[in-house]
């Protein structure tokens, strides 16, 4: 059996998030797949996701039920015991992923009508073994349904697209907090970065300035809350801004109401590119790629932004790309003005 423990909004180790475990078994050409997330167990909550710091106790379910022979079913599962020396806490990349790779984590599997008492049905162990990094495997429950048990129409609906998406391989990128195991292994991961097959917000305008005029706007952090559009104010930059690495430290929203964080250059080719993670917590980060194309007397400025991290993920997609979309359209203007107007250093 293979699983995939997993902080599925993202929010930092040190706060409550919504736990998933994965499960897969039966054979590679015909695998049977369950998810599971932190809910409540008693009738109505198990049907709410509930965010936990503490693995011990959590209680996973089904969330949706299986259409079973004998009507709708729900699994659920309970921790039985946690290796030893390990605290607790839900972290994919600290104590708790560590402990498993010496030591078991005990569960107990139940099955319930939507509103019955829970009934034991077995005991799942897992460990996690030697090897590191990402598993390829995607979870499915829809395309990989428990022998003898189906779907209903209704859970198909609502979950079909955000497995469909889960069934996407893993990007490049998305490297940071991961495991890799087998029988019974478990992979984690807390950060999604998005990837040309789900697409960025892309904005692009041509502007008559020339490059060089541009990159000097964009190499004096002191700027920024000059021309993107949400950031207040500028606290501090680093010396060598916008070296890779660098950051400037902003305040973000209106006062009183302001959020105090960071945005950390994660690449630059000086005068071209520059990339940004820009962090928002506890809203989230997001990854933010500025590029120009030197057009003589002209500069085609192209922004192209996406939530990576946090719970503004939950935002879908679908709303939250033209969002960003419109507020980067307005930040290209004022960009636009301020390397016209000669600002920068």
């Amino acid at each position: 059996m293979q699983a995939r423990f997993s902080r599925s909004v993202g929010l930092p180790e040190a706060l409550p998030d919504i736990l998933g475990l994965a499960l897969r078994s039966g054979s590679a050409d015909q695998p049977a797949d369950m998810l599971f997330a932190s809910t409540g167990w008693g009738f109505p909550a198990r049907f709410v996701l509930i965010p936990k710091l503490d693995v011990g106790s959590a209680r996973f379910t089904t969330l949706m039920p299986y259409q079973g022979a004998d009507g709708p079913v729900l699994l659920g599962l309970r921790t039985l015991s946690l290796p030893s020396g390990a605290t607790g806490r839900a972290d994919t990349g600290g104590n708790f992923k560590d402990s498993l790779a010496d030591g078991e984590w005990s569960l107990a599997l139940s099955f319930a009508t939507p509103a019955g008492r829970w009934v034991p049905a077995g005991v799942l162990r897992l460990r996690a073994a030697p090897a590191s990094g990402d598993t390829p495997a995607r979870f499915d429950p829809l395309e990989h349904p428990l022998p003898g048990a189906g779907t209903y129409p209704w859970a198909r609906r609502l979950r079909e697209r955000s497995y469909r998406a889960a069934r996407r391989a893993a990007p490049p990128m998305a490297t940071p907090r991961k495991t890799r195991q087998k029988a019974g292994r478990i992979s984690a991961t807390g950060q999604h970065d998005p990837d040309e097959r789900n697409p960025m917000s892309t904005v692009t305008q041509v502007f008559n300035s020339p490059a060089a005029d541009v990159w000097k706007v964009l190499a004096d952090g002191w700027l920024y809350s000059g021309w993107v559009v949400g950031a207040s104010r500028i606290r501090s930059v680093d010396a060598h801004w916008p070296e890779k690495d660098a950051r400037l430290h902003h305040s973000v929203g209106a006062w009183p109401l302001l959020i105090n964080d960071s945005t950390r250059v994660a690449a630059a080719d000086p005068g071209r590119k520059l990339e940004l993670i820009a962090r928002a917590w506890p809203v989230g980060e997001a990854k933010v790629v500025i590029t120009l194309e030197d057009l003589g007397p002209q500069c085609r400025v192209t922004i192209v932004e996406d939530a990576v991290r946090g719970p503004v993920l939950a935002v879908p997609k679908a709303l939250r790309v033209p969002l960003i979309s419109l507020r980067n359209t307005e930040t290209l203007k004022r960009l636009e003005l301020m390397a016209a107007g000669g600002a920068g250093a």
